[in-house]
């Protein structure tokens, strides 16, 4: 194709976007008709710049696209304001939404963390000596003091504080590092959902065979409706990320691991705010003085209300 069929055949876009950008910016980024096309226009316009330039097909014809596209990038990135009702949206419709176009992966990466966690911890509490396979004697010994003394912890309100602040960190660096290392073609994910599988299987496993499970349980059913399902999706993000570069289609590998980082990226964010949800459940609830039957109600509400809101929140009517 050359420089003239490529500007004839794209033009109509071009000034498409051009029109809708130009809206959008007289009513001071407010809606226009027509301005869902955006999104895809822009990313179009982003493409035709990257072929224009690779092809050489002029510094004019660059020149109109980098103005539209530096346009496009202000309207929707830099222009946009992050209010209660945009992140409604985001939560109500578009984090669920994803969840479910990725429903095969998000299925397998259930799968990979599951059945080692069952696996090894129905392995343990039938042989014992099989948890020093995986853990030294001094975890075991941290694990069985940690959950011997009631399930309260000791712990008053400030150290809740403390230990809100602390799960945030750590659960949400556990994500990002699961989601991170897809770029491994996708085996760095697989391999940390696999070790927190066997890891929290053999522990769980222990304690209860050792007879800690009533203290266990309780701490650990309400938090982890959040905490665990956030891992897994941050695993099956991550996976995404490796499969863009195992299967690139038409595209080079770069621009498909960009693509789909892109698209992939706002499961992230939704990850973040469903450990944060965790770290909140799991410093101030989790802990405290109920009792274990309650735990178990609250657990199992937390439970039954993450597999509703992604099997059906945000669905079209």
């Amino acid at each position: 194709m050359n420089r003239e069929s490529f500007r004839q055949r794209r033009s109509a876009d071009w000034d498409r976007l051009e029109v809708l950008l130009s809206g959008l910016e007289d009513r001071r980024l407010k809606s226009v008709p027509g301005g869902a096309e955006i999104p895809a226009l822009y990313r179009r316009a982003c493409q035709d710049l990257a072929l224009v330039r690779s092809r050489s097909y002029g510094r004019d014809l660059e020149q109109r696209l980098h103005e539209i596209v530096l346009r496009g990038h202000r309207a929707l990135y830099r222009g946009q304001r992050l209010s209660w009702e945009r992140v409604g949206q985001f939560v109500v419709v578009e984090f669920p939404r994803l969840v479910r176009q990725e429903h095969r992966l998000v299925a397998f990466c259930t799968a990979f963390f599951l059945l080692p966690f069952v696996g090894v911890g129905v392995g343990v509490h039938e042989q014992p000596d099989l948890i020093y396979w995986l853990l030294g004697q001094e975890q075991v010994a941290e694990f069985e003091a940690m959950y011997a003394d009631g399930g309260n912890f000791g712990r008053d309100a400030e150290s809740d504080v403390l230990m809100f602040g602390f799960y945030i960190f750590n659960n949400i660096g556990i994500a990002l590092r699961t989601f991170a290392s897809g770029i491994f073609l996708g085996l760095g994910s697989l391999f940390i959902l696999l070790f927190n599988g066997l890891h929290l299987g053999a522990v769980s496993g222990h304690l209860i065979r050792v007879g800690y499970g009533g203290n266990f349980l309780p701490f650990v059913v309400g938090h982890g409706a959040f905490e665990l399902t956030g891992i897994v999706l941050a695993g099956a993000a991550g996976t995404r990320l490796g499969l863009s570069l195992l299967r690139p289609g038409h595209r080079s590998r770069a621009r498909s691991l960009a693509t789909e980082a892109r698209r992939i990226l706002p499961m992230i964010v939704g990850v973040a705010l469903m450990l944060l949800v965790a770290a909140f459940v799991e410093a101030f609830w989790s802990a405290s003085s109920a009792s274990a039957d309650l735990r178990y109600g609250v657990g199992a509400l937390l439970w039954l209300t993450v597999f509703l809101y992604f099997g059906l929140v945000g669905r079209d009517r």
